[in-house]
């Protein structure tokens, strides 16, 4: 069994068990940790805390530049005036050097401030990238550490959401809205210190507007929190169905499930049009409502200053300057405002991400794990229990013992628990009590990697990736030679098949491997197995989906390939598994007979009733 490598899979999972369907995030749940998700954020920053000082750095001087603007044009304005009043008087000129003086410089300050502001946004275009990658390796690498259960009640959509929509939206925000608030915040504290250099009066009538739009901002965040927070999980809920829909659409249309199917993607689309209708909405409000609180400030500022010009206490240049600061002054404000609504929506795609990571990862390694020189494929179930779930234990007492190169056949009814055995003993799961061995080594004792290294395993539902047939049959070996490749192909029966396909072994299998037939994706996967030329052997209904000649070829080839391996065959059809040097029969998850196939028709027990249910043409009718 070898490591999982890129590409699309298609089919059935491996050995993928257990009811789909269960969602993350319960619809309408209280809203998250705000401030808990932005400090494990801020943490996740920290090793670009390099480039974040270097971007605060820039923003503080591209804005500082900006600031510095309008009091060199209030200067100039009012030496404009001046001027105008001296040539009136006739007892001046306009000073035109001076005035072109500052305009040079202030057009410089400007270009300056431009520059730095490009560089900022490069810098943290690159940070939010990186973040953004650095969470899609973290979440995939989390996938293959995650146990097998998590997935049992989790859709792929769920997880989907998760690597696409949240992601993005941290990514966005990160690359848009940081910079912004850096820049925002420097924004208010330099126009504020400026504003009182020029007239504390006037600022203090401008600074009215900061409690109503303070108390203004926290009534609309308190609100949209909550549909911020459910518009990322319906969102995922939606993306969840339609996968699913996608994925399974020829046994839907099949069963006539579209009527239900569109019933419940309506239901979740419009919630998750409600959440973000109402989430849209209130954040909508946000500069409206802040555009109207910044022009009642700006008409006192207006009235005020007029006074104090006619009073002589104030130049009509810095009248000119106060006006532009009192818009540079609330235009960060609405900013501030407008991005605290986009934070909102970040916390949520973040601590969705966050929480991902934060699952139950399967039970550690071995400290020091084993590997074994040479294996000889003894494998010994000793009082084996397991559950899906703690309450309920479905394998009982299990027991049995497999002989190195011996052929070990599983039957039973639907249900009865032998595909479970086969995930215990490759570890997607672990057993509740007792113990499995392999060469009288507990499998807790391997790596999971070396573990899985030693079995090779062809199963009903057939798993190939969007690649060539060369590539699919290789991932049983990446190391292969393409001789092999093509040796293993003509001992699985797939080289004839082959042959007749354009472009042969360098064919595209397209993803849904729909140019293909079923019966030469399982022999695909048989190929697969036999190039990995395992020692223990993992067949369950390895040729349930091919027909009655393909079989018989393929039948031979696996005893080929069985020979001298240890091998277990899960079977329905027992006529596959006559041959076999023990048999376990189970129901219920406990073996309730063992032995060949000779033994178990004379005892005339539960194998006989299975196997006359099959052969008997009288019970058939």
């Amino acid at each position: 069994m070898m490591q999982q490598r890129p590409g699309q899979p298609r089919g059935g999972g491996p050995m993928g068990g257990g009811p789909m369907g269960g969602m993350m995030g319960a619809p309408g749940a209280k809203a998250r940790n705000f401030k808990g998700t932005m400090s494990k954020l801020i943490a996740y920053l920290g090793q670009y805390r390099a480039i974040v000082i270097v971007v605060f750095i820039f923003a503080i001087a591209s804005t500082a530049a900006n600031i510095a603007g309008p009091k060199l044009l209030g200067n100039a304005t009012t030496k404009l005036f001046e001027g105008v009043m001296a040539q009136l008087s006739g007892t001046g000129e306009i000073d035109f050097n001076y005035i072109g003086r500052i305009i040079l410089l202030t057009i410089g300050l400007y270009v300056v401030s431009s520059i730095f502001s490009y560089v900022q946004g490069w810098l943290m275009a690159n940070v939010s990238t990186n973040i953004a990658y650095r969470f899609r390796r973290d979440i995939s690498e989390k996938i293959n550490r995650m146990p097998l259960h998590y997935f049992d009640t989790t859709t792929h959509g769920e997880v989907l959401s998760r690597i696409t929509n949240d992601v993005d939206t941290v990514n966005q925000t990160l690359s848009q809205s940081l910079t912004q608030i850096i820049t925002s915040l420097v924004t208010v504290v330099g126009v504020l210190a400026m504003m009182f250099s020029i007239n504390w009066m006037m600022t203090l009538v401008a600074l009215i507007i900061i409690p109503l739009s303070m108390a203004v901002v926290g009534l609309i965040i308190g609100q949209s929190q909550k549909y911020f927070k459910q518009q990322q999980d319906y969102l995922g809920h939606v993306n969840g169905h339609v996968e699913e829909m996608y994925g399974g659409h020829i046994v839907m249309k099949a069963f006539n499930g579209e009527e239900e199917s569109i019933l419940k993607l309506d239901q979740s689309n419009n919630m998750l049009y409600e959440a973000a209708w109402k989430s849209q909405f209130l954040s909508g409000l946000m500069m409206p409502i802040m555009t109207f609180i910044g022009n009642l400030g700006y008409v006192a500022v207006a009235i005020l200053g007029g006074y104090l010009a006619i009073k002589g206490t104030i130049t009509v240049g810095d009248i000119q300057a106060f006006i532009q600061y009192v818009r540079s002054f609330t235009q960060p404000i609405m900013q501030l405002a407008n991005i605290s609504n986009v934070l909102q929506q970040t916390a949520a795609a973040a601590e969705r991400v966050f929480e991902f990571l934060e699952e139950n990862e399967e039970v550690d390694e071995a400290a020091e794990p084993i590997k074994l020189e040479s294996v000889e494929g003894h494998v010994e179930f000793k009082d084996v229990h397991f559950g899906y779930s703690p309450d309920k234990i479905i394998i009982n007492d299990f027991s049995a013992e497999a002989e190195p190169g011996h052929k070990i056949a599983i039957v039973g009814p639907t249900g009865a628990g032998k595909t479970t055995m086969v995930k215990l003993l490759m570890r997607f799961y672990d057993v509740n009590s007792g113990t499995i061995l392999v060469d009288g080594h507990d499998i807790r004792e391997f790596s999971r990697y070396d573990l899985r290294k030693l079995f090779g395993m062809v199963l009903q539902d057939t798993w190939l990736y969007n690649g060539t047939i060369m590539e699919n049959i290789r991932y049983g070996r990446p190391d292969a030679t393409d001789e092999e490749v093509y040796a293993a192909a003509k001992a699985a029966h797939v080289d004839h098949f082959v042959h007749t396909l354009p472009d042969g072994y360098n064919m595209v299998l397209n993803e849904e491997t729909s140019n293909i037939s079923q019966g030469q994706m399982q022999l695909l996967t048989i190929a697969r197995a036999v190039l990995a030329d395992p020692k223990i052997l993992i067949l369950d209904e390895a040729t349930s989906s091919v027909d009655t000649r393909t079989e018989v070829l393929i039948q031979k080839a696996m005893d080929n390939l069985m020979k001298n391996r240890t091998s277990f065959v899960i079977a329905h059809r027992l006529s596959t598994i006559r041959d076999a040097d023990l048999i376990l029969v189970m129901k219920d998850g406990d073996i309730v007979e063992q032995g060949n196939h000779v033994e178990l028709l004379a005892s005339n027990g539960f194998y006989a009733e299975l196997h006359n249910s099959q052969f008997d043409i009288s019970a058939v009718n």
